[in-house]
């Protein structure tokens, strides 16, 4: 028996000798459920014993999940309104703070100030295997926030929490096989984000060959269940299409010919775990497992979608003005309301260099209000310390990469002496590290012009767009 599953039947057991202790009934129907909820979480955090205290968070989080979604709702509400800081105490801590400023009176206000509900659910967590379904009530708060805006707190308290339990330091980097049990695969399928698998035979094409790697990142209280995952394909060169990379016929290469680890592909499993950063940590400890591994490889780049580019790129050709688009370009650019355009050679000749440069544009000069890089994906690798190396024209041809970014793929180069300078200058500066084929690429700097209006329709918040200043990710 291992570790992990002795001491899983262990907190069972101890969770049922305080159900017993506690004599814990059932929920019926004509109980209410919240008050019910409410009751036992009060009771919790009074809780003493470490066997009731076990039991109590295990029904808490058992009732949650048998709550439908108005139920799940109001139980959120609940951490909002009845789980926040004791104001009593948190008054008495800030006059005592007040009249001395001590680092005891400050120690004392920063105790007073915590929510409760922190320690609920710190408390919560004691339950077998508890991480897993508070994960899940994460995942629903994250759904009701975007209605709610006042729950905006009880999730900071989760991402507070979730960001100690998943640390990297908790974490484990296990390579992933065709001979991987069956359960993980499956979820390998599942949770793919990026390049779909539509079957079994397509993820033995994606991890039996020699020259495929798949790595993923695992916590020990979710030990079959991957938080994220990165594809790495063993080439001899950086390829530019996605479609060298998963093509059926492609002769494999032995690894050890390898020059080129790209990471083609990166899924984050868990929806309850946004924000919680660990694709970073994911692809440097894959980068020096490599090299230990395949002393030859030199080269650590990735190629990787453009998920936001085309929404920004309408918006740009809609505006009544436009730093990087002239009448001439969006011209050329009706050629993208052109099903097909991409097979026309023609066509997407002329469109090319038009698109090409805005995407330089699009990495280099757009930016949020927020004075951030306007691709979520560029803000990642370039956050990491990679350089955005080279666009790609018609790199996915995919029906949902044609919709999210005409096609464009890019190359994020990981070159190794250089990452701590691009992620200082990306960090503090807000400079992007691009090569110079990329930089070349950018259309010459242009004032801002008046243009002839164009039949359109208002941008998504129902105003005019006036720069890419205005844009958002």
């Amino acid at each position: 028996m291992n570790t992990t599953s002795f001491f899983s039947e262990m907190l069972q057991a101890i969770t049922e000798r305080g159900r017993r202790l506690l004599s814990i009934s059932p929920q019926t129907g004509d109980d209410d459920p919240l008050a019910i909820l409410e009751q036992r979480c009060d009771t919790l955090l009074s809780s003493q014993g470490e066997a009731s205290g076990m039991a109590l968070a295990k029904d808490v989080l058992t009732r949650w999940d048998q709550l439908d979604e108005a139920g799940k709702t109001g139980f959120a509400r609940l951490l909002l309104d009845r789980f926040g800081p004791n104001t009593g105490r948190l008054e008495k801590a800030i006059k005592a703070y007040q009249e001395d400023p001590s680092p005891v009176s400050l120690a004392a206000l920063h105790t007073a100030s915590e929510p409760r509900r922190q320690e609920l659910i710190r408390r919560l967590n004691l339950a077998p295997d508890a991480i897993a379904t508070l994960v899940r009530m994460r995942e629903a708060l994250l759904k009701m926030k975007a209605s709610d805006k006042t729950l905006e707190t009880v999730d900071q308290d989760f991402a507070h929490l979730f960001a100690s339990w998943f640390n990297r330091g908790f974490l484990t980097l296990r390579s992933i096989s065709w001979s991987t049990p069956a359960n993980i695969l499956e979820k390998i399928i599942r949770y793919e984000a990026v390049h779909h698998i539509g079957g079994w035979e397509e993820l033995r094409l994606r991890l039996a060959p020699e020259d495929r790697r798949c790595f993923a990142f695992f916590h020990p209280r979710l030990a079959d269940d991957p938080l994220i995952f990165v594809e790495v394909a063993l080439t001899t060169a950086t390829p530019d299409t996605i479609a060298e990379v998963l093509r059926e016929e492609r002769e494999p290469i032995g690894a050890g010919e390898a020059t080129t680890a790209v990471f083609y592909s990166i899924s984050n499993c868990q929806d309850g775990l946004r924000g919680i950063s660990f694709g970073n940590f994911l692809i440097k400890q894959v980068v020096e497992d490599l090299r230990r591994e395949l002393p030859k490889l030199e080269t650590f780049v990735t190629l990787s979608p453009v998920p936001g580019f085309a929404a920004w790129l309408s918006r740009e050709r809609r505006a009544e003005v436009s730093d990087v688009l002239n009448a001439q370009d969006r011209e050329v650019l009706q050629g993208l309301d052109m099903e097909g355009w991409h097979l026309d050679e023609e066509l997407s000749g002329r469109i090319r260099p038009v698109l090409m440069g805005a995407a330089a544009w699009y990495f280099l000069k757009a930016r949020t209000p927020q004075g951030k890089v306007v691709d979520p994906v560029a803000r990642f690798h370039l956050g990491n310390g990679a350089r955005l190396e080279r666009l790609n024209f018609l790199g996915d041809l995919s029906p949902r990469a044609l919709e999210q970014s005409h096609g464009l793929m890019v190359n994020y180069l990981y070159k190794l002496d250089d990452i701590e300078t691009n992620h200082e200058a990306f960090a503090v500066r807000g400079e992007v590290a691009a090569s110079s084929q990329v930089r070349k690429q950018l259309p010459p700097d242009r004032q801002p012009r008046q243009l002839v209006p164009v039949a359109s329709s208002p941008s998504e918040d129902g105003t005019k767009t006036k720069s890419t200043k205005e844009f958002t990710a």
